[in-house]
Parts: C-alpha cells; sequence; structure tokens
C-alpha cells in the first residue's frame, strides 16, 4: 500500500492553540454543508477551503460535524493555515465512527463522539460554535441551520452556484422571525471578518461576571469581577 503523504501544516502544532484574543476565550465557527458537494458546483470545495483558512488566520477555532464533504474540505483549509479544527461525531466511538458511519478523522485535532446520532450530533455541534456558517448542502444541514436559527446564533450564509442560500432566505422569510445576526456574503473572508465582529459584538453585552466569595482573595470577598 502506498504511503501517505501529508502536508506538514496538517500534522503541525496549531499555532492558534491555547491562543486567547481581547476578550473571554475564542471564537468557535462552524461550517455546515453537503457530506457529497458533488452536485454543489466546481467552485464548492475550493470556497469550503477558503472558508477554513480565513477561520484560522484570524485567530478562530473550526467546527465541524466530523464527516466528508464541504466540512472536511474547510477543515483542511483550516489545517493549511496551522488552524485548530474540532469535529462533533454522531458515533459513541472512533471505531463506530469510522468503520459504521464510515467517516474520516482527517483534519481534526479532537473529535467529540457524542453518540447521539446525527441529529443529536447537529444540536451538541451548533450549540458548541459561537457563530455558523451554511455552505452547499441538503437537508442535514438545513437542520443544522434550524438548530442555529432557533437558537438565535449568529449565521453567515454562503452564497455561491449551488440553491442552498436561495432555499435559506424563502425560509427565513416564511419564518416571519426578524434575525439581525444573519449575514449573506460569497467572500469567505468578508464573511467571517463580519461573524467574528457581531461576536465580539454580543460579549460585549453578555461578558461573563464572577462574584468572588472568597474572603482570602486580593479582590475581597463578594467582589464582582468582570473576565
Amino acid at each position: 500500500m502506498a504511503k501517505k503523504v501529508l502536508h506538514p501544516n496538517h500534522t503541525a502544532v496549531p499555532l492558534n492553540f491555547c491562543r486567547l484574543p481581547d476578550g473571554y476565550g475564542v471564537v468557535k465557527i462552524g461550517v455546515s454543508g453537503a457530506a457529497n458537494a458533488g452536485a454543489c458546483g466546481l467552485d464548492a470545495y475550493e470556497k469550503a477551503k477558503e472558508l477554513g483558512r480565513e477561520i484560522a488566520k484570524h485567530g478562530s477555532i473550526i467546527t465541524t460535524g466530523a464527516t466528508t464533504g464541504f466540512p472536511m474540505y474547510a477543515a483542511m483549509g483550516a489545517k493549511d493555515e496551522c488552524g485548530f479544527s474540532i469535529g462533533f461525531s454522531p458515533a459513541a466511538t472512533e471505531r463506530e465512527h469510522v468503520e459504521t458511519y464510515k467517516l474520516p478523522l482527517d483534519f481534526m485535532d479532537v473529535v467529540v463522539y457524542t453518540g447521539f446520532g446525527y441529529a443529536g450530533r447537529d444540536l451538541l455541534f451548533v450549540r458548541s460554535s459561537d457563530a455558523m456558517i451554511i455552505g452547499c448542502g441538503r437537508i442535514g444541514t438545513l437542520n443544522e441551520f434550524a438548530v442555529a436559527f432557533e437558537d438565535r446564533r449568529p449565521i453567515g450564509i454562503l452564497e455561491g452556484t449551488w440553491e442552498t442560500d436561495e432555499m435559506l432566505r424563502q425560509i427565513i422569510k416564511q419564518a416571519n422571525r426578524p434575525n439581525e445576526k444573519i449575514v449573506y456574503d460569497s467572500d469567505p473572508k468578508a464573511m467571517v471578518e463580519r461573524l467574528i465582529e457581531i461576536v465580539l459584538k454580543e460579549r460585549e453585552h453578555l461578558t461573563l461576571v464572577y462574584n468572588n466569595h472568597d474572603s482570602r482573595s486580593a479582590t475581597g470577598k463578594n467582589v464582582e469581577v468582570i473576565f
């Protein structure tokens, strides 16, 4: 069997590992899309990789459903830039992930084995992400969008040669629920920048406050500390 040739960045220590930007924590951006993106057009995989590269370049963590197709290429793009990648698997174990679900382990630094199948995995995946990007996709992608929409997560809808973006426009229109945190863009760089801006702005209003009950602390007992 031929030896697998790996890109050196794909096996390098992530440059953004444990590097915290201003504020609290690292922004985690989920990428959702078809596991089989063959019907999405010739530019779908390159768009996915570009998304991943931009997420890593901006110091964010990429999260995916630990699957093939569009999300895997996005994770590959993140690893091109030595980014950090987390995958949420529908399987309960690594063996089930590989042998039963036939899913890859490539381009992920951490795989969370949820054991909840695809629908349950989607819930944990979305709620573990600060923002979601929706690319070309099918029913699984629509489910992840629905969870993000219901939870009022910041959502980026990637425009392209596929029909997913137009379909989601109609769904959002019929939902009759205004949401100012949904952005449309065909440029991965601009989309990532816009979503990070929304997440950081939200954090200004939802800053974590810790009430210290320890009388021995230098800050004093019952003093509120803003992280």
